[in-house]
């Protein structure tokens, strides 16, 4: 069957620039593909496959539970509910009473407004330019990248501030030596704008926008900025959740405490769809003479439940959180030398990191980023090429071994020199 010839739309993308691949199968950081390929994902798919492919154990899962309870109405309890909320909590830390289920990242982030709106009483929202919070409206609202754009509207009473975008420094500043101006600027742009904002949306670490990690003082200055103006602030944890960034959540690195966290993808490694909105009791307890008006038919799917705490318990078990600590800085240094040998006169060259995310941005040609595309191609090596962007960002599942993930890097930077020209 020829591209024009399939009989649903691909998404982010003209339909006639799409290019699958047909996949059939995996196992652990491999997937493999209908026409015998076999390659190496250092992006984790959309970066939800943390676990790896093929996971005996949640596969499992889905199974027993699928036999015993396949669905169930919004307002049912059952074991898997009940124990997968109480594991969250637990994740979450001290202060955390209630979890709201959805089925993916933009769902959560759409009742995390909602219930910002519903305790606060305030309508404004703020986030970040460089962010991505979902595709539905008031997520996509959010979002401060060129998604956005294409469908404004959106939901009316969003502001966004710059972004702590140490290499390219939107104030001008050098992290060594600034005040920081990021920071300070959401303040800033809460006093200007008459304050009374229901939350701040921020991404611990800017993902898809190019891995943009805080200095360290960042989100205390964030969490600071809310308490003067009485708003919420939540951690936008769909991508750095469960062990990305080589803490359960990102904003951990930080010892700042969200007022609610968002968040998905890893939840369930991607094996169901399945998110979830875990806010602090301060928050949660405005609901119990009040009316939650959130609501989905899916909410808290046995199926969804099953597979993401069974999920937790592989990487508790198999010690995934410990293998982001102890390979996020093998990657970082292999990120870093291939910054060296793309590095020249005529080109600027960043490459930053946290855990087992990364990202390599340098200043090319346009033409050049569907050359790298074929080039990984070619190797059948599968990761995040965001050409509108400059960049190219590692985000392999937590399972890859050392070995795996130092060749398949190093392969990543013979194809980047092969399109782009270096060393």
């Amino acid at each position: 069957m020829s591209d024009p010839d399939y009989p649903f739309f691909f998404t982010w993308t003209a339909q006639k620039a799409a290019r699958p691949i047909e996949m059939t199968g995996g196992e652990g950081a491999w997937f493999t593909t209908a026409d015998g390929g076999r390659w190496l994902d250092l992006g984790s798919l959309s970066y939800q496959v943390n676990a790896g492919h093929g996971h005996p154990r949640i596969i499992a899962a889905i199974k027993r539970q699928a036999d015993q309870l396949c669905v169930a109405s919004p307002s049912a309890v059952f074991p898997a509910k009940i124990e997968l909320a109480q594991k969250l909590l637990a994740l979450a830390g001290p202060g955390y009473s209630k979890v709201f289920f959805t089925l993916g990242g933009s769902e959560s982030n759409e009742n995390a407004i909602k219930i910002a709106r519903l305790v606060t009483g305030r309508q404004k929202l703020m986030s970040r330019y460089r962010s991505y919070h979902g595709a539905s409206m008031g997520a996509l609202t959010l979002t401060g990248d060129w998604r956005r754009p294409a469908v404004e509207p959106g939901i009316p009473g969003v502001v966004h501030v710059q972004d702590c975008y140490c290499d390219r420094c939107p104030f001008g500043q050098r992290v060594e030596t600034c005040k920081r101006e990021c920071a300070l600027n959401i303040g800033e742009i809460m006093r200007l704008e008459g304050g009374g904002f229901a939350a701040l949306f921020l991404e611990p670490v800017a993902g898809s926008n190019g891995v943009l990690v805080p200095p360290a003082d960042y989100w205390p200055m964030a969490r600071a900025a809310c308490d003067r103006d009485g708003a919420l602030l939540v951690a936008d944890e769909v991508l750095t959740g469960f062990g990305r960034t080589g803490k359960v959540f990102a904003h951990q690195h930080w010892g700042v405490t969200p007022d609610i966290i968002t968040c998905a993808k890893g939840l369930a490694s991607g094996y169901q769809p399945i998110g979830a909105v875990i806010v602090h009791e301060r928050v949660a307890r405005h609901f119990d003479e009040r009316i939650l008006a959130c609501g989905l038919t899916y909410y808290g799917h046995p199926v969804g439940c099953a597979a993401a705490l069974e999920t937790l318990k592989v990487y508790e078990e198999e010690g995934l959180y410990d293998r982001a600590v102890e390979l996020g800085p093998v990657l970082q240094a292999e990120v870093q030398a291939i910054a060296a040998r793309l590095a020249r006169p005529d080109r600027k060259v960043f490459a930053r990191g946290l855990g087992l995310l990364a990202a390599l941005e340098l200043d090319a040609p346009a033409d050049a980023w569907p050359r790298l595309s074929q080039e990984l191609a070619a190797r059948h090596l599968s990761l995040h090429v965001e050409s509108r962007r400059g960049m190219f960002i590692f985000s392999p599942p937590l399972c890859i071994t050392e070995s795996e993930l130092v060749a398949g890097v190093r392969a990543a930077g013979d194809a980047a020199v092969a399109a782009f020209g270096g060393t």
